[in-house]
């Protein structure tokens, strides 16, 4: 197996439920090539592994890049990971349960591999790459279909003893509120999260409150999304504004909750509502974290935009991959700083 080094080149995966995505970068993190597909997370995990080999394969080949020149491959993925042992827990939304990913793609490479939870991965590749350069512990949320939460302190991705943490979505938020997709009530993915904010747009288009989202999309979540959001709100859907507006509020007394407790010194903010409708979100957030964070810490961080998008996840596993493998030991304990 290939050493980790600051030399050779590096490939990052984007495991995502709907789509995956392998970029292959230099040393310096120039990108050479780039590869996307469809999941189909239906198929299983054999039939995923072997896409996820089949597009690895495939960047390798368009660079003209042997094998022994890949240093390592760092994969960002959803769900309950064991970050020790490279293990996919459950990925509800591929429908995968204890994979053995990073046993596998090593024997098949032949160069280290590191799995990191998706948004940790984008969080870091905004702090290496992004709107967080420089920053000492950057706090980063990510609301789409769920809301996801990540934090990178002193150079490092901030995790559990196995596993990744920082579960925004999850946090309590309503006494006795909606039901969650974890099975629990009041979370603040019921309020806040893209599907959230479509559900109660879909009930105001039904009551006839949004003419333009009930022309666009009628009634079906599935096709409400963040750009059709952001264009009702455009041509005059008022109850719209005020749905998202009340969403994002939701969102920022969570995150000043999060400063309350860790105190970070950049906060960055992403994902597909966050790029369509940027001056609501970060407008209510800013209002909220000013109503609601200490005033010991009022001053003491800044909020901005993610600048990455799509390429965030996989810049940063493949950072992360550079940077953590480095201080692994063969069973992928962490050993030592990483900073």
């Amino acid at each position: 197996m290939s050493d980790l080094s600051e030399d050779g080149h590096w490939l990052g995966f984007d495991l995502g439920g709907t789509k995956m995505q392998a970029s292959l970068f230099t040393s310096k993190f120039q990108l050479l090539t780039q590869r996307r597909k469809k999941t189909r997370g239906h198929e299983g995990p054999a039939a995923g592994i072997d896409r996820i080999k089949g597009m690895i394969e495939k960047c390798l080949e368009e660079a003209a890049l042997p094998r022994d020149q890949l240093a390592g491959i760092g994969i960002g993925c959803p769900g309950p990971l064991d970050l020790n042992e490279g293990i996919i827990r459950e990925a509800p939304n591929l429908g995968w349960k204890n994979v053995p990913l990073r046993e596998i793609l090593e024997k098949d490479f032949g160069c280290p591999v590191v799995l990191c939870n998706d948004v940790d991965a984008g969080v870091f590749g905004e702090f290496r790459f992004g709107s967080a350069i420089g920053a000492r512990t950057v706090l980063g949320v990510f609301p789409g279909t769920g809301i996801g939460g990540g934090m990178v302190t002193e150079g490092k991705i901030f995790r559990g003893a196995t596993t990744s943490c920082l579960e925004i979505g999850h946090f309590p938020t309503v006494p006795n509120g909606g039901i969650c997709g974890c099975g629990r009530r009041g979370c603040l993915e019921t309020v806040a999260s893209r599907l959230a904010i479509s559900a109660e747009v879909a009930k105001a288009a039904y009551r006839g409150q949004a003419p333009h989202i009930m022309r666009l999309a009628g009634t079906d979540l599935a096709n409400i999304r963040s750009g059709t959001l952001a264009e009702a709100i455009e041509h005059g859907d008022t109850i719209v504004d005020r749905i998202v507006r009340d969403a994002a509020r939701h969102l920022g007394v969570a995150m000043a909750g999060v400063v309350n407790l860790l105190a970070p010194d950049m906060i960055v903010l992403g994902g597909g509502l966050v790029e369509a409708l940027p001056k609501i979100f970060i407008g209510e957030v800013q209002g909220a974290l000013n109503d609601h964070t200490l005033p010991s810490l009022k001053g003491s961080f800044e909020l901005r935009n993610a600048k990455l998008g799509d390429e965030a996840t996989a810049m940063g596993a493949a950072a992360w991959c550079r940077q953590a493998g480095k201080h692994q030991n063969k069973k992928g304990t962490e050993v030592g700083s990483a900073v």
